[in-house]
């Protein structure tokens, strides 16, 4: 069973129910969670918050009704329960000396190969920076076509794109039962699920259970994008004051349990891709990169192929083998200008700062 005490990256999804009560902030829970995000912290793991909540406090500020509210009004509530959301996680981390920095997402932007690489990419840096990411759907501007439609899936998306090797779900019920435990007293909770078979998926439910939005079923969702991440998942109760606490101290909790870790899981993803095309380089950013460094524009002799921002592109060595493949963060026309370049140049050849890799080493797999 995986545990939080080696974790080096974890992302908490923190639903509307367990943050907001009748339109109202809980205060006192959200200053235990902080506790908790200030213990992991100490240790040296990074922490990500994926949080609902700001349609709830929204909807209280607005004083609309306790319903269903028409798409309009609901991104109404979410410009006004934001702001609030954000400033909550402000003052609560602030005693800690732990900066929040809000990220505001929708499902096209991790559709979105370049999209993604920028959210990927600011993460990273706000982690670097010792901040703690805030994640939300961005619910001002997403329509139905565009959204996640629930927090769980949105977590799962988030734990991949940090590379996160822990995801838990903080849920008003403790872990995945055998059937709805609402409705069925004999069901039984499974405390590790090795393999999401079919089997598990059906003891999920539907989509419509009355456990949370979503339900199960968006949970066990969530489960299966992380575990093929190399993240493993946990499904905990989290109403409690210092829920992950708890979940160390052995509350209840179903685990789900990763195959791979996340390093070699996203270097899988990048080996399946097919390329878009090549760089081929000289021998010196062949040695730099067997070294564990990302390449940058001077080192590339040559291009082929036409490609995008955040398409795989195969990396050849001087003799045109094949030494692996990676993300490109400039498209063939912008590499063909500053390839052999120092990155000191792109401005001026480009019209506009780059970035300073052409292929970062994370999205490298060689």
């Amino acid at each position: 069973m995986a545990t939080l005490s080696d974790a080096k990256r974890i992302v908490i999804k923190i639903g509307s129910a367990l943050l907001v009560e009748q339109g109202t902030l809980r205060s006192a829970w959200l200053q235990a969670l902080a506790q908790d995000v200030e213990m992991l912290r100490a240790r040296g793991c990074d922490v990500v918050l994926v949080s609902s909540g700001s349609i709830a406090l929204g909807r209280g500020a607005l004083k609309l009704p306790n319903t269903a509210l028409p798409l309009e009004q609901s991104q109404a509530a979410a410009a006004v329960g934001q702001i609030r959301l954000a400033r909550a996680y402000e003052e609560v981390l602030a005693p800690f000396g732990i900066t929040a920095a809000q990220v505001l997402v929708t499902l096209e932007d991790s559709a979105n190969r370049r999209r993604y690489l920028n959210i990927r990419a600011t993460l990273e840096q706000l982690l670097s920076l010792g901040a703690v990411p805030i994640v939300n759907e961005n619910d001002t501007v997403a329509t139905d076509e565009i959204r996640f439609g629930d927090n769980d899936r949105l977590a799962a998306q988030v734990a991949v794109t940090v590379g996160a090797d822990r995801l838990i779900l903080l849920s008003d019920v403790d872990g995945l039962y055998t059937a709805n435990p609402s409705l069925d007293p004999a069901a039984k909770r499974i405390d590790v699920v090795d393999e999401i078979t079919s089997e598990i998926q059906d003891m999920a439910g539907d989509a419509t259970s009355s456990l949370s939005k979503g339900g199960m079923k968006t949970k066990v969702m969530a489960a299966k994008t992380a575990t093929l991440a190399g993240c493993a998942m946990a499904i905990t109760e989290g109403s409690v004051l210092r829920p992950i606490t708890a979940l160390e101290n052995g509350a209840n909790a179903t685990w789900f349990t990763a195959q791979l870790d996340p390093h070699a899981a996203r270097k899988a993803w990048i080996f399946a891709m097919k390329p878009q095309g090549a760089v081929r380089l000289d021998a010196g950013a062949v040695n730099a990169l067997t070294s564990g460094k990302s390449l940058l524009s001077a080192g590339v002799t040559a291009v082929s192929g036409v490609f995008e921002r955040g398409d795989s592109v195969a990396i050849e060595g001087p003799d045109g083998h094949a030494l692996g493949y990676g993300l490109t963060r400039y498209n063939s026309t912008e590499v063909r200008a500053i390839k052999g370049h120092h990155s000191r140049e792109i401005e001026q050849l480009l019209g506009y700062a780059g970035r300073a890799a052409l292929i970062h080493r994370d999205d490298m797999a060689l």
